[in-house]
């Protein structure tokens, strides 16, 4: 079983116009933590994770997921 998280930090970002360094501040965080759980080098605490989820104002599984997100464009089966 892998250990991967999956995340959609990066695309909330940019919907919402917020840098790395804003959201890191906003956290409380190394601004480069915040590239490192984009890139999924990273897992965060279950404390960030809902953090993160609190500073979009979504639920955890918005942003969060063990497995990958489909593509924007992909249809579900």
């Amino acid at each position: 079983m892998s250990e991967t998280v999956y995340n959609r930090i990066a695309l909330l970002r940019a919907e919402r116009g917020v840098t790395r360094r804003q959201l890191s501040d906003a956290l409380g965080v190394h601004y480069q933590t915040v590239g490192y759980l984009e890139r999924g080098e990273y897992s965060p605490s279950l404390h960030l994770a809902l953090r993160i989820a609190e500073y979009f104002d979504v639920p955890v599984e918005i942003v969060f997921s063990t497995t990958p997100f489909p593509r924007i464009g992909e249809r579900s089966a």
